[in-house]
């Protein structure tokens, strides 16, 4: 099973220039791939990707990982919406919302959230702090704080990447946690192992709910009235 654990940081005023200037640099880049996916009708990651890469590293100042999630993100969003119009969310292909959709690029709000792979992103959940990279360097030590049962199950379940999230003026991280049993976490049958109490789950008070594929629907990430 796998969840995903929410952890506020606590950064700098330093620390917030850069987050506020990577988020908005990185949707300046989406936004420039968007352009490219809607214009010439390439909406796969590898397409899409050999198109852009380049000219979103110059352009925008982002690193090589960054630059690759940038073009993900943008993939996920047509993906997305793709689906929203097969399922006929948006009504048919007459209506104003369906021919809205599919009449111009998507569009990233400057602060839509921006994932981030262990590349870019590392955890030091023993002092709990993060390094991350932004657009003004790598940003070490930014404390995060969270329940103890978020920052059990983070420790001992994280996986994958994580999301860089701002919202009404706050930080945040979403990571993924999977709970699966694995030899290497040294969970046993009847229990957990070294990763907590026998008796029962980390992350058992936390909202559970199924990571979203390709065909969930439209991302939360695209802006408002342009949302596509």
């Amino acid at each position: 099973m796998k969840l995903v654990v929410q952890v506020k940081l606590l950064p700098s005023p330093e620390q917030v220039a850069a987050l506020e200037a990577t988020l908005r640099a990185c949707n300046r880049a989406a936004d420039h791939v968007s352009k490219v996916a809607f214009e010439t009708g390439v909406r796969d990651r590898n397409g899409l990707q050999k198109l852009v890469y380049a000219d979103v590293k110059a352009a925008f100042g982002l690193s090589a990982q960054p630059a690759v999630r940038v073009v993900k993100k943008v993939v996920d969003a047509y993906s997305a919406l793709a689906a929203s119009l097969k399922a006929g969310r948006l009504g048919g292909p007459s209506s104003k919302g369906y021919r809205k959709a599919v009449g111009s690029p998507a569009v990233f709000r400057p602060e839509a959230a921006q994932p981030f792979d262990d590349r870019c992103l590392s955890w030091q959940t023993d002092v709990r702090t993060v390094s991350i990279w932004t657009v003004d360097g790598r940003m070490r030590g930014i404390p995060y704080t969270g329940s103890a049962d978020q920052l059990n199950t983070l420790a001992g379940y994280r996986k994958g990447e994580s999301d860089l999230v701002r919202r009404g003026g706050k930080w945040f991280l979403i990571a993924t946690c999977d709970l699966r049993p694995s030899r290497s976490r040294g969970v046993r049958a009847g229990g957990l192992g070294r990763c907590g109490p026998r008796h029962r789950q980390p992350g058992h008070h936390l909202r559970r709910h199924q990571l979203p594929g390709p065909t969930a629907g439209p991302l939360p990430a695209l802006a408002g009235p342009q949302t596509r």
